[in-house]
């Protein structure tokens, strides 16, 4: 006989985060309800039963928090998780007053919204695990060895079949774009079209107009009206690169896109819809620019949904060979390899410019060689001339590292949040590693 899902009420003004909770959370084999104001909550609750309400904070009518405490007075032993941006974090540990059994900050760390929710309504259940590569989802021009890369996307094609807006983070070079255009294959939209902006290629004066475009005569030179991306984008996803550039004035108009879809051509009073998913990416600390005053803080919770952090490819040198040995196959067709010197140069080199680096340097490197040997003579001089200076024992560190976090994450009773803060590092870097060590093996759910 076969055992009754548990069902969850999802409640979010928000529809990309709607989506991504109720796909995320259909995968792991519960059933959901999703509503979009927390009095349209109430009245589900009050017509159905339900093993667990999850709830925005901050949304138009009744806020979380009130709908929350209304929910308890018919429903006492309810249990009620909520999800807050770090700006309310106080006010949801309040709520823990009114009877919510925890909150999540925003962007939603996937595996610790599993585990609350499996606390929560004392089931187990069985975590899928996406093996990308073995069902051959992915391009061949992916290439990961690392386990932190292959979590990485095994968080992607969950959170694919969503509409939920993703942020992606990492250095100059790590693979950002290469990451959106796997985002956009594994989605519903993949026959779409995929509409690529980087924000700091084009002028400011320009900008607004690329995006939304604009009317015959909005200004000078504008000569006939123009389709902007937006529109291009329609039914499909845009992604919008180096997003931290963006000033804040068109940053307010890009606020309004997340909102509702909605944007006005330069020069054009109608208002035009296009349903289109959002992915960014920046290679700036975000949290960093919004209390600085140079990001707008609702517009930064607005795309970030799902955060994706690549990190660099120094911090994951099992991926170095293989992707070096596929970029050489690919720029020599396969007649080359590389010679074990090479390899050494390679293993050793610190990468500042990541995979672009790598890749430059092996297409050179295919250029260069006349034999089917790649020698170090062959690759660029700043690569085989960095002074090879004695390393720490980064094992050892890593280890102390390790150690000093899962032991800050147990006391704070696997809060992100509280463990971040104790520890004096920002709750990014937490999450990404966080996301290394469970990629290792290492305990980093609550049982």
């Amino acid at each position: 006989m076969a055992t009754k899902k548990p069902t969850l009420l999802i409640v979010d003004d928000d529809a990309p985060q709607r989506s991504l909770l109720d796909s995320f959370l259909k995968s792991q084999n519960f059933e959901t309800i999703i509503v979009d104001s927390g009095e349209k909550a109430l009245q589900v609750l009050a017509s159905r039963a339900v093993d667990m309400m999850i709830s925005d904070v901050r949304m138009p009518g009744l806020s979380g928090l009130e709908t929350l405490r209304r929910a308890r007075e018919q429903h006492a032993l309810l249990p009620v998780l909520l999800v807050t941006g770090y700006a309310d974090v106080r006010e949801a540990v309040g709520a823990m007053r009114d009877g919510a059994v925890n909150y999540l900050s925003k962007p939603i760390d996937l595996d610790e919204l599993l585990a609350s929710v499996q606390r929560a309504t004392g089931v187990a259940a069985e975590k899928k695990q996406i093996d990308l590569f073995e069902d051959q989802k992915l391009s061949p021009s992916i290439v990961a060895e690392s386990p932190t890369m292959k979590a990485l996307f095994r968080d992607a094609a969950l959170i694919a079949g969503s509409d939920s807006r993703v942020l992606i983070t990492g250095e100059s070079g790590v693979g950002k774009e290469v990451l959106a255009d796997l985002v956009h294959s594994l989605s519903p939209r993949a026959g779409g079209p995929l509409v690529k902006v980087n924000c700091a290629a084009i002028p400011e004066t320009l900008l607004e107009s690329e995006l939304f475009g604009h009317e015959r005569g909005a200004f000078t030179g504008a000569s006939q009206q123009r389709i902007g991306r937006f529109e291009q984008a329609n039914n499909g996803t845009i992604f919008l690169d180096e997003i931290a550039e963006m000033s804040p004035q068109l940053q307010a108009k890009l606020l309004r896109v997340t909102q509702d879809g909605r944007f006005q051509r330069v020069g054009a009073n109608a208002e035009i819809f296009s349903n289109v998913r959002i992915l960014a990416a920046t290679n700036r600390e975000l949290e960093e620019e919004v209390e600085k005053g140079r990001f707008r803080e609702d517009l930064y919770y607005r795309l970030n949904v799902v955060e994706l952090h690549i990190p660099p490819l120094r911090e994951r040198r099992e991926d170095i060979l293989p992707l070096a040995n596929h970029f050489i196959a690919e720029f020599t067709k396969g007649r080359a390899r590389l010679s074990a010197s090479v390899t050494e140069i390679l293993e050793q080199y610190s990468w500042p410019g990541n995979v672009r680096e790598l890749r430059n340097a092996m297409e050179r490197a295919a250029l260069l060689a006349r034999a089917e040997l790649i020698l170090p003579e062959h690759l660029p001089a700043k690569i085989t001339n960095e002074p090879q200076t004695p390393r720490p024992d980064v094992g050892n560190l890593e280890e102390v590292e390790r150690q000093t976090i899962l032991a800050a994450l147990k006391k704070n009773n696997y809060s992100r949040t509280e463990t971040a803060k104790a520890l004096a590092i920002s709750r990014r870097s937490l999450l990404y590693k966080l996301q290394r060590y469970r990629a290792l093996g290492f305990k980093v759910d609550p049982d």
